[in-house]
């Protein structure tokens, strides 16, 4: 069964208002999401939700498809679940995407669909790339610095996760048998019926403590597959101010565009 993708969007962000309908060198951003979700294999449709008429109208003048949900969704994940009530999505794969994900190669979404398709005992399923040597050290440094950005994850031999986290996991006491590091990618896919149970339930205090959605999952014993991608050298970058803006346009100058076109009509391995 082909996955649906539903992008959550709000046009009154604090800290970059109207930020979905900016331009990244000359595409909107949200059109941009939308077209990379449409070209990422095992995705049958790509829907915008969101809670403003500007955004509404904008997706269905592009071509898209957008739902209206309500003022009241707390994130991304609440919102994304209200879409599914709105449609009726009773038994789909639900793949929640970002809508300033803009730099998100099409074949990483297509990997998270893959999985939902393959295994249908799995509920919820999320990404994560294998981290570099010199990427490790980067994000140690970071650390180090106050910065709290940057998610680890550690899964067990089934690929099931164990445990996520803002600190670097596993703590490595003994250099030479150190496993791998994998930064965790915040996309998730839900079954429809696990999402409605998901958004049901109340944060737990390690959701709390690290303040990361997806403990709530691992605290009331829902297994979270974890799916390894790979970037193909592709930087991973969101948009969250004006400055990630100007970053994500120069990432584009040096590593060219993700999609040869951006209607929708894309398709990428």
């Amino acid at each position: 069964m082909n996955a649906i993708a539903v992008i959550p969007a709000r046009y009154a962000s604090t800290r970059f208002p109207g930020k979905p309908l900016v331009q990244v060198a000359g595409v909107a951003m949200l059109q941009r999401v939308w077209a990379i979700a449409r070209a990422a294999q095992g995705v049958a449709r790509a829907v915008v939700a969101t809670d403003d008429a500007r955004i509404f109208d904008f997706v269905r003048g592009f071509g898209g498809e957008a739902v209206m949900t309500p003022e009241s969704c707390r994130n991304g994940t609440e919102r994304t679940h209200a879409a599914v009530e709105a449609l009726g999505l009773r038994d789909a794969a639900v793949i929640n995407l970002q809508g300033d994900a803009v730099l998100t190669p099409p074949w990483v979404i297509g990997a998270l669909a893959a999985a939902m398709a393959r295994d249908p005992d799995v509920r919820v399923a999320t990404l994560a790339t294998r981290m570099a040597p010199d990427a490790i050290e980067r994000l140690r440094r970071q650390k180090a610095g106050g910065q709290a950005g940057g998610t680890t994850v550690t899964f067990d031999r089934f690929g099931d996760a164990m445990y996520f986290s803002k600190a670097i996991i596993p703590f490595v006491k003994k250099p030479d048998a150190a496993p791998p590091i994998w930064r965790h990618i915040g996309i998730y896919a839900f079954r429809a019926e696990t999402l409605a149970q998901y958004v049901s339930l109340e944060m737990g205090p390690f959701e709390k403590a690290e303040e990361l959605e997806q403990l709530r999952a691992l605290e009331n014993g829902i297994k979270m597959r974890v799916v390894p991608c790979d970037y193909r050298g592709r930087t991973h970058w969101s948009i969250d101010s004006p400055d990630d803006l100007r970053e994500a346009e120069a990432i584009l100058a040096r590593e060219g565009e993700l999609l040869p076109r951006y209607d929708g009509t894309a398709r990428v391995e």
